[in-house]
C-alpha cells in the first residue's frame, strides 16, 4: 500500500493554489490530485514522492492533512483495462469507496483505490502488480 494525502481546503479563491504552492516550494513532486469539493470546503488527495515531508511542510504553512494508505495498482493497457482491475471485486464484500487514476513515465494508468490488505490480495492473485512506495515515490 501507499500513502495518500488528505487535505482540507476551505472553498475560497486561491487555496487550492496555495497548497499546490506550498508542495512545490517544499521540493515536492504530485504523482496525483483529486478534488471533491461541496458549497464549504473541498477534499483534495495527492500522490506525491515524499509524503512524511508534504506533511510537515504543509503543517507549517498551516494546512490541516493526514495521511491514509491506499491501494496502487497497475492498470492494462487496453480497452475495458478498468473494467478488469474492478471485476476482481464482484461478488466479493469490497467496496470501492473512491479511486482516482493517474500515470507515470512507465506506466499508462495507476488507480487508487481506498480498500484495503484483502484488496491487495485479491488483485495480486488476480495477476494485477500492485504498487508499493519504492515503486512511486522516495522514502
Amino acid at each position: 500500500m501507499i500513502d495518500q494525502l488528505t487535505v482540507f481546503l476551505g472553498n475560497t479563491e486561491g487555496r487550492l493554489t496555495a497548497l499546490c504552492k506550498a508542495l512545490g516550494d517544499a521540493g515536492i513532486q504530485m504523482h496525483a490530485l483529486a478534488l471533491a469539493d461541496t458549497t464549504d470546503y473541498g477534499l483534495v488527495r495527492i500522490i506525491c514522492d515524499n509524503p512524511a515531508k508534504a506533511m510537515a511542510s504543509l503543517g507549517e504553512e498551516g494546512f490541516a492533512a493526514s495521511l491514509a494508505k491506499v491501494v496502487a495498482v497497475e492498470v492494462p493497457n487496453v480497452p475495458g483495462g478498468l473494467a478488469q482491475v474492478f471485476g476482481v471485486f464482484d461478488g466479493t464484500e469490497l467496496n470501492i469507496e473512491y479511486c482516482y487514476c493517474f500515470a507515470d513515465a512507465r506506466r499508462s494508468a495507476i488507480v487508487a483505490l481506498k480498500t484495503g490488505e484483502e484488496a491487495m490480495e485479491l488483485l495480486t492473485k488476480a495477476g494485477f502488480t500492485v504498487l508499493h512506495p519504492n515503486d512511486l515515490y522516495a522514502a
